[in-house]
C-alpha cells in the first residue's frame, strides 16, 4: 500500500521546489516583463506602500518637488520589480563568468582583508542588486554566512532559503546568529550584513539617516570592534546602460576610543553615512517602501 506523506515541512519544501521550477521556466525577459507588470498593478492596488514611499522620499530629498517625487517612486517600483525577476537567476550564476554579470571594483580590498585572519564583515544595504552582490561574493570570494529576519510564510521562507544558499551561501536567521557569527569570524570567513532596515528600540541604537534618528542594528560595529574583523562596504548598482557594477570598498577605519558605547555609536553612523552617500547617487535604487524611520526615539526611554 502507498505510504502518504503527511509532514508539513516536506510538503512545503516540495511546493518551494515546483514554484521555483516554475518562475525558472519562464524566459528572464518576459519574467521581467510580467513582473514590471505587478509592481506597476501594486502602485495603484496598495496605497499604504506608495504613500511610505513618497513620504520617504519627500523627507529624504525636501528640495525635490511632488511630481519628481512620484517619478521617483515609480523607478523605484520598476526597479524593485527587476530584482524580484533576477533573484530567480541567482542557481544559474555558477555557470557564467563574473564579468559577464558586472563589472567588479575593488576585489583586492576582501583578499587584504581575509589576509588579517580576522574574519570579513560585508556591510551592505537593500540597494541595487543586494542578492546578485551577495551570490557574486560567494563565487569571487568565499561562501558568506549571510544574516536575514525570516518570512512569515514558510512556503516563502523556503523558496527563498533555497535560492540564497544555491552558490554557497549559508542564510542565518539574526535571531539565534550571534555565536555563529562569533565563531565564523575566529574562522576567518565572510558574514554579510544588510543594515539599512528599521529594528525595535531594544534591538538598535538611533543614529541620524537622510536628516532623520534611524533605529539601526549596531552589529556591525560590535563585532568589528570585539573581534577586529575587517568591515568592507559593498553595493552592487544598475548602470544607465543596464549592467551592473559591484564595488567592494576600502575597508572601514574603525573608531576606537576606549568608550565601548560611544564607538558603537559612533561606527555605526560612519557605516550608514556609506549607506546614505551610495543612496543619494542612485535613489531609485533603495527600499524607499520600508518604514525605515519607524521606530522613534521615544520609544527607547
Amino acid at each position: 500500500m502507498e505510504k502518504v506523506c503527511n509532514n508539513p515541512l516536506v510538503e512545503k519544501t516540495t511546493l518551494a521546489k515546483i514554484i521555483l521550477g516554475i518562475i525558472v521556466a519562464i524566459p528572464l525577459a518576459t519574467r521581467k516583463g510580467l513582473f514590471r507588470a505587478l509592481a506597476r498593478l501594486f502602485y495603484y492596488l496598495s496605497p499604504r506602500q506608495r504613500l511610505i514611499a513618497i513620504h520617504n522620499l519627500q523627507c529624504a530629498f525636501p528640495e525635490k518637488g511632488m511630481t519628481e517625487i512620484v517619478a521617483l517612486t515609480r523607478k523605484v517600483y520598476h526597479h524593485l520589480a527587476i530584482v524580484a525577476a533576477e533573484f530567480f537567476e541567482i542557481p544559474s550564476l555558477r555557470k557564467l563568468d563574473p564579468s559577464f554579470i558586472a563589472e567588479i571594483e575593488g576585489l583586492e580590498n576582501c583578499t587584504r582583508a581575509l589576509e588579517k585572519n580576522k574574519g570579513l564583515l560585508i556591510m551592505s544595504a537593500h540597494f541595487g542588486n543586494w542578492e546578485y552582490g551577495a551570490a557574486l561574493i560567494s563565487l569571487l570570494v568565499q561562501p558568506m554566512m549571510v544574516i536575514y529576519r525570516p518570512f512569515d510564510s514558510a512556503i516563502l521562507e523556503n523558496l527563498i532559503s533555497r535560492v540564497r544558499a544555491s552558490t554557497g551561501n549559508t542564510p542565518l536567521p539574526k535571531e539565534r546568529a550571534t555565536l555563529k557569527m562569533f565563531r565564523s569570524l575566529a574562522r576567518n570567513e565572510s558574514i554579510g550584513i544588510l543594515m539599512d532596515q528599521n529594528v525595535a528600540a531594544r534591538e538598535g541604537i538611533f543614529v541620524d539617516f537622510f536628516g532623520r534618528p534611524a533605529c539601526t542594528t549596531d552589529g556591525i560595529a560590535l563585532l568589528a570592534l570585539n573581534t577586529e574583523a575587517p568591515v568592507i562596504p559593498t553595493f552592487m548598482y544598475r548602470q544607465k546602460d543596464g549592467r551592473y557594477r559591484m564595488v567592494l570598498g576600502e575597508e572601514v577605519e574603525i573608531i576606537r576610543t576606549g568608550d565601548m558605547r560611544a564607538d558603537i555609536v559612533a561606527n555605526t553612523q560612519k557605516f550608514t553615512e556609506i549607506i546614505e552617500d551610495i543612496i543619494r547617487k542612485y535613489p531609485d535604487q533603495w527600499l524607499w517602501l520600508h518604514q525605515r524611520w519607524k521606530t522613534k526615539p521615544c520609544q527607547a526611554e
